[in-house]
């Protein structure tokens, strides 16, 4: 017998020469070579290897979203440009977006809190996120988010907001903030114009600009994104300018602006016809008069609000589109003080207690907002202002601040809920979940 064929029928005999190792199976080219060696997919033909190939992508595919307002959130994502370079992706945009929005409401601060706040609760983000190379680091964090466009940010998170409430009705309080440790050597810190839906406890959207005086600037761009029929935008004397009236006007809303001695001669005309109003005690058929009593924190305050139609010797009323009223609040915060005044102009009728919710609503944004970002989050002391950075951080801030309040299950401060949040996944999914329901 040949010395070939007997060495073929003693292959045949022992199947376990037919195993070779991996650097001796045939390869298809260099780079499949590679992957064989490092163990990612196994020799043969092409077809086989395919296949293989096929069923390992299906199953890491096999990620499901336990959370529906989540899925939603990243739908509402999907189509946002990313903008880092393609060859330096190693986290998709989706994941470093809702690990962030997550760890914000969880009571994380920092970029680095956001990054412990997804590493400890990696297990969980990878139950409805695909994560292939673990939790992206603070400055992965840092400097995605920071590069994103404002504008884009905000409206998908809108849309994600949008697509569990109606549409927004009552008082829209539009006013200015600023972010005191932004701003970095000799630049100015960043002041941020924010726009509340005062009864959703809903922040609409915002603009950043350089300093208050030009807030003036900012607020009519601000208006172009908002959906003002039927509701009442409030705003400081610094917004009390005859184009943001007919802007309001135009878009089928109301509006309720301070008026104070930056339009002076409107402020004259205004306080001269209260003057002459309140010399005959307010007898006129047309007028209102409407007052509250709130007692808390140690002192009683009372206020009395008072309306009337726009008198026709007020020169200056043609100048205002839509004025229709024109108001006036007093403010007693103790007996023995002297009462507080403003004057304001109104584009509804004359109706007192219509215009106290208004004033009163204005306040929500200080109180309900403003405040709770410095107290609650802390942002005074936030040293984030690269790129976007500080503008997109801030808005992730109001966007916890309007989930958490829409969660009332739990009677607890903002403070509370957020560490509640930190500790307990199964509270914050409720969070989440609030929004589907209640804004």
């Amino acid at each position: 017998m040949p010395r070939r064929a007997a060495t073929h029928r003693h292959q045949e005999s022992n199947p376990r020469r037919q195993t070779l190792p991996p650097w001796g199976e045939p390869c298809r080219n260099k780079r499949h070579k590679k992957r064989v060696l490092q163990g990612q997919c196994d020799s043969g033909n092409k077809r086989a290897s395919k296949q293989k190939d096929r069923k390992c992508r299906k199953k890491k595919r096999k990620v499901g979203h336990p959370i529906p307002v989540v899925s939603a959130l990243m739908d509402c994502f999907s189509e946002m440009k990313d903008p880092r370079i393609d060859r330096r992706r190693r986290h998709s945009l989706i994941a470093i977006i809702v690990i962030a929005v997550l760890a914000v409401i969880a009571n994380a601060d920092t970029w680095k809190d956001i990054q412990i706040w997804g590493v400890t609760h990696q297990e969980w983000l990878k139950t409805f996120l695909k994560l292939p190379n673990g939790v992206p680091s603070r400055d992965t964090f840092r400097r995605t988010i920071s590069r994103i466009a404002p504008d884009q940010f905000q409206q998908a998170f809108l849309r994600w907001l949008g697509s569990g409430r109606k549409g927004i009705k009552g008082v829209i309080a539009i006013d200015g903030k600023t972010l005191r440790r932004s701003g970095p050597g000799d630049l100015q810190p960043l002041h941020i114009v924010s726009a509340w839906a005062c009864e959703q406890h809903l922040t609409l959207g915002q603009r950043v600009v350089d300093g208050k005086s030009n807030e003036i600037t900012a607020i009519p761009q601000l208006l172009e994104t908002l959906l003002l029929k039927g509701s009442t935008v409030t705003i400081d004397a610094m917004g009390c300018q005859k184009e943001i009236a007919a802007q309001i006007v135009d878009a089928k809303g109301d509006y309720c602006l301070a008026v104070k001695d930056n339009q002076p001669m409107l402020a004259s005309d205004v306080r001269k016809s209260f003057l002459a109003a309140l010399e005959t005690d307010f007898r006129s058929a047309s007028n209102d008069k409407h007052e509250t009593h709130d007692s808390g924190h140690g002192r009683t305050e009372t206020r009395y609000f008072y309306t009337m139609p726009v008198p026709e010797s007020m020169s200056t009323a043609h100048h205002w589109k839509g004025l229709k009223s024109i108001g006036m609040t007093i403010t007693y915060r103790s007996e023995n003080c002297d009462g507080e005044i403003r004057y304001y102009i109104n584009s509804f009728a004359s109706d007192a207690k219509r215009f106290a919710k208004a004033v009163r609503g204005h306040w929500g944004i200080e109180n309900s907002l403003h405040w709770v970002m410095d107290v609650t989050f802390g942002e005074d002391e936030s040293r984030i202002h690269k790129d976007h950075g500080g503008e997109n951080v801030s808005w992730l801030r109001r966007l916890a601040i309007s989930l958490i309040k829409q969660e009332t299950s739990l009677t607890d401060s903002i403070r509370a809920k957020r560490v509640r949040a930190g500790y307990d996944v199964a509270y914050l999914q409720r969070i989440l979940e609030s929004i589907s329901t209640e804004i």
